[in-house]
């Protein structure tokens, strides 16, 4: 007989970090709230609690399923030729991830206790360095350099154009034209780096720039390790 009671939804903390990650993908960190996540999987607040005690532990959790994934996708790597060329690889992997889910870079790492699967990573990345001939203290800055640097440059690339791109109405592509014309109009004695680099500024792509960058990182770690 009917008592018009509703039916209690039961969750898994597996649909609630999917769910969570879908709702960050979709419309970003500021649209994560415990009424939105549970309204998505259909139900109460209360239930969510069930597996997280705070938004701070459901983004470390949700952070650490997603590095979950990048450790799984990049599992054939380990056992590579190259130390090197795994470094990169597992470097772009992370990279790729941070560009496409622009909230991921500013949780990484933030609670090792949590972020089990982050741990995992780095140690990932510690592992190809080991087999490089480099000291201690060597193996530790390379890998905390390369983090640094992949995590660094995707947090920066997925933060909004400036306000002056907004204002000025122009394609991207247009905005990036009006920047190295204004760089060309500068005095090319005072300032001849702006005037080399200006054509190459203008037809830039970031994402060319981060993979330069790493491979000038790993050229200068694969000649200190004398390999």
């Amino acid at each position: 007989m009917p008592t018009g009671r509703r039916p209690r939804v039961t969750h898994s903390l597996e649909n609630v970090l999917e769910a969570t990650i879908a709702l960050l993908d979709e419309d970003g960190e500021g649209a994560l709230t415990f009424r939105a996540l549970a309204a998505r999987l259909g139900g109460g607040v209360g239930s969510i609690y069930w597996y997280v005690s705070s938004k701070d532990e459901l983004l470390d959790r949700a952070t650490d399923e997603v590095m979950g994934r990048v450790l799984a996708g990049t599992d054939d790597l380990v056992d590579g030729s190259d130390p090197i060329g795994t470094l990169r690889a597992v470097s772009l992997a992370m990279f790729d991830e941070m560009v496409r889910r622009p909230w991921l870079g500013n949780h990484l790492m933030r609670n090792t206790g949590v972020q089990t699967n982050s741990i995992r990573l780095f140690e990932r990345l510690g592992q190809q360095v080991m087999r490089l001939d480099l000291s201690p203290q060597q193996r530790f800055h390379a890998v905390s350099s390369i983090v640094s640097y992949v995590v660094g440059v995707a947090v920066d690339m997925a933060q909004p154009p400036p306000k002056e791109f907004f204002e000025s109405g122009l394609e991207p592509a247009e905005f990036l034209t009006a920047y190295a014309d204004r760089w060309r109009a500068y005095d090319a004695d005072e300032f001849p780096f702006l005037h080399q680099i200006a054509d190459e500024f203008e037809r830039h792509d970031d994402a060319d720039v981060f993979r330069s960058g790493l491979d000038m990182l790993l050229a200068g770690l694969r000649v200190q390790a004398g390999a």
